[in-house]
């Protein structure tokens, strides 16, 4: 994939300070009658972080994305780009992110290139600046050769991809994106990876919901962990893996059991104390998350 800058800022007028928060929210909450869909969360993130949100279906999730992007309106609870309280229809804080949905929601007719044009249009880019937009966006993905085709005929990481650099159009600070690569195979969520890398490298924050605990381990230096609403777990990967133990002992038999260790030494130190054959390997986030939850998280395919 070519490596190219991002399109330059429309307007130079959104400049973050580095101590302020990219993203703060205060006691968000969203019930929908009798079933609460997020309880009172509460935190911040920084600029320049890549945040993965874990959670079962129906953890609220989705709710917030929505809630975040100003597509739902809160029960009560406040959020703030920038420290400025945000409301949907001020135009300024709304182009400080960009939204990427969990389903491919470009026009199947149109060609990238049209794509893309119909979303700058829609945020005032107009001129010289749209066509430069538009033809940094194309390359940036990656969809140079693919600029001319129905989008209907692109495989479905262009797609993707396509979907996100149509968020990045207007120059957003934040990038939301609900089940990045959902559906998708391995290579193609391997070049989502690369490409959302690329972007969070060239200044833009990254929020990301996802069920693939490997997509979180290999993009996040943060994340969160929401069930029935409610944020059970927040910090690195590295983090959270250390909290339970870093190397966990597995036996077969007489019945499966897991043990956690601070470190390998230690692992090994206990296998020679047991009487059935076990095996070391590090923990990873499907272990954190089984810890904590009591159960696996699924991927939607």
């Amino acid at each position: 994939m070519t490596s190219l800058a991002l399109p330059q800022p429309i307007s130079a007028s959104n400049q973050e300070s580095a101590t302020t928060p990219i993203l703060s929210i205060h006691k968000l909450h969203r019930s929908f009658g009798s079933k609460v869909a997020v309880n009172h969360l509460s935190f911040a993130l920084e600029p320049g972080q890549i945040c993965a949100l874990l959670g079962p279906n129906g953890a609220g999730k989705t709710t917030l994305i929505k809630m975040l992007t100003g597509l739902l309106q809160p029960n009560h609870g406040q959020i703030s780009y920038q420290g400025q309280a945000y409301q949907p229809n001020q135009q300024e804080l709304k182009r400080l992110i960009g939204v990427v949905p969990q389903h491919n929601n470009i026009d199947r007719e149109l060609t990238p290139i049209e794509n893309l044009k119909v979303h700058g249009l829609l945020y005032g880019i107009r001129g010289k600046a749209l066509t430069k937009a538009i033809e940094h966006s194309i390359e940036f993905s990656g969809l140079g050769e693919h600029r001319h085709q129905p989008a209907e005929r692109l495989s479905g990481g262009m797609k993707r991809r396509l979907v996100i650099a149509r968020a990045l159009m207007h120059q957003p600070k934040m990038l939301f994106l609900d089940e990045a690569t959902v559906g998708l195979d391995p290579h193609s969520r391997r070049h989502i990876w690369q490409f959302l890398r690329q972007i969070n490298q060239q200044g833009c924050t990254i929020f990301l919901t996802t069920h693939y605990l490997d997509e979180a381990e290999q993009l996040a230096d943060r994340v969160m962990l929401i069930e029935r609403g409610k944020l059970i777990a927040d910090a690195s990967p590295s983090a959270l893996k250390q909290q339970l133990g870093s190397y966990v002992v597995e036996t077969q038999s007489p019945a499966y059991s897991q043990n956690f260790f601070p470190s390998r030494a230690h692992a090994v130190e206990s296998i020679g104390q047991l009487q059935n054959a076990a095996t070391i390997r590090e923990t990873n986030l499907e272990d954190v998350f089984l810890n904590l939850t009591g159960r696996r998280l699924k991927p939607l395919d």
